[in-house]
This record gives C-alpha cells, structure tokens and sequence, in this order.
C-alpha cells in the first residue's frame, strides 16, 4: 500500500480518535495506574484504542498491530507493515486538563517508519507526512530550525537528562530547556523549527517515537538512539536506547558531548 494512502487512513483515524477523546474531560476521566510502574490510563486512552484497534485492522488487514494499550502479540513480527498507536500520548497530560497531549499513529514498513500522524486536537494542531513527501502541519510544510550555536538553541528534555554521568566532562552542554510531556509532541515542535532538540536518554516505547520520527526527517532534522544508531521500529521488545533528535548540526553536537558509557537511564 502507497505511503500517501496509508497516510489518508491515519488523518481519518486520528480526527476520530479525537472526537472521542474530547467526549471525555481530563481530570475526571476514570483513570487506572498500570503495574510495574508504567504510568497512568484513563477510559479515554481505552476508549480511544478500541476505535482504533478496529477500524485500522479492517482498512488494512494484512497490517501487524502495535499499541500501548493493547496486548502485544508475537504475530506482528511475521508482517511487513504494522501500525504503531499511542491513543493518547501524554495521559497524565489529559488528567491534569492540559493540552499538550496527542494522537500518535504511524506505519512501520519493514522496520522502517513511511506514514505518520501527530495530533493534538484540542490545540488544533495535525502534524503529517508520508515517506517522501515532506512534513506538514495542518497542511502547511514544516522544517526544522536553522543551524545555531549549541549554547543559544532551545532544547526539549527532562531535568534528569541533565545529570553529570550522562556527558563527557561531567556537565551537559549550557542549552536552553523546555518541557513537554508528550514524546510525540516534543518531536513534532522539533520537526516545526519551535525548538531545535528534544532528548531523552530513558529507553522509550515505539509508540511515542513513531510517528515523530518520520516527521522530523522529513522535515529535515536528524534522530537516532542515544549512541547514534538509526531508530528500527516493530522490534520484539518495543523499547528503543534513548532519543535524540535534533536539527543536523545540533544532533551532532549533542552526540559528540554524551558520554557513550554513560549509563542511560533505567525504566521507560
């Protein structure tokens, strides 16, 4: 299936899914902690995927399935194509009645991310692109930042990121940085030119990365893991090493000041 028509189904499915997700108000959705740590969910997240788990599959039944919020099967990985969901990336977001959360979906082809969609519906915001035909925000193309000096360029990441035994030297470079909670959205403002990098050195699901990796290179920026190696999607155990993703030049930059031993950080 072309790129450009997967993409097609992936706006039609995220505007659903966010007609669903407006249905519910934030902070006082039913909302549930997950075991082992892995954060909250809400009847919205869940409402979400079940619109999503059967919609997508129907449009596309040869697809393999990917969702945070689904049970993960063995059964992807005999397919060449695969959806990788996040119903609602940035949940405590939504619980809290902020507006920094999203709609993540993306096609992985072979390893390889060829249509994407960030959506974040009650900023109005719809981030696209197909493999190929460049990067959009509601229809309009977007590219990354121009280059600039490491010390001047706003960079998006947690403060734990910052920590001495993650950099060469025992101190992160002097950036400026922001926050949001959302994965998807702080690739999307990266792949927009509002910031020139996000960071992350957590490992990280496939399902918060997905979609913004196709976004941000066809918008012009760079992403890899935190060792420079390319992101491959649809892996057995969905977590990838780190995230950086970065304009060209501050990629560079950022790779060639952490420290390669360092120890990432435990946890997703």
């Amino acid at each position: 299936m072309p790129a450009a028509e997967d993409l097609t189904l992936l706006i039609q499915a995220a505007r659903a899914a966010g007609e669903i997700a407006l249905k519910y108000s934030g902070p006082t959705a039913q909302r549930w902690d997950k075991p082992d740590g892995q954060g909250p969910v809400t009847e919205a997240d869940l409402a979400v995927n079940a619109m999503l788990e059967t919609m997508l599959p129907q449009a596309r039944p040869d697809y393999g399935w990917l969702s945070e919020e689904s049970e993960d099967s063995a059964a992807r990985l005999s397919k060449d194509r695969v959806f990788i969901i996040d119903p609602i990336d940035g949940t405590r977001s939504f619980a809290e009645g902020s507006a920094t959360w999203a709609h993540s979906l993306a096609v992985a082809d072979r390893g390889e991310i060829t249509a994407a969609v960030i959506y974040l519906p009650q900023r109005d915001l719809l981030y696209t692109a197909a493999k190929g035909g460049g990067a959009f925000c509601n229809g309009a193309p977007i590219r990354v930042a121009a280059p600039a000096a490491l010390n001047t360029t706003k960079v998006l990441t947690a403060k734990p990121n910052l920590a001495s035994q993650h950099w060469l030297g025992g101190a992160a470079p002097a950036f400026h940085r922001s926050y949001r909670p959302s994965l998807a959205y702080r690739l999307a403002r990266v792949a927009d030119g509002g910031y020139s990098a996000m960071l992350t050195l957590r490992r990280s699901w496939e399902w918060d990365i997905a979609a913004g990796d196709l976004i941000l290179r066809e918008a012009g920026g760079v992403i890899s893991d935190r060792l420079n190696k390319p992101l491959l999607f649809n892996n057995p155990t969905p977590l990838l090493d780190g995230v950086v993703a970065a304009t060209p030049a501050t990629h560079l930059e950022l790779l060639q000041a952490l420290d390669p031993k360092g120890p990432g950080i435990a946890g997703q």
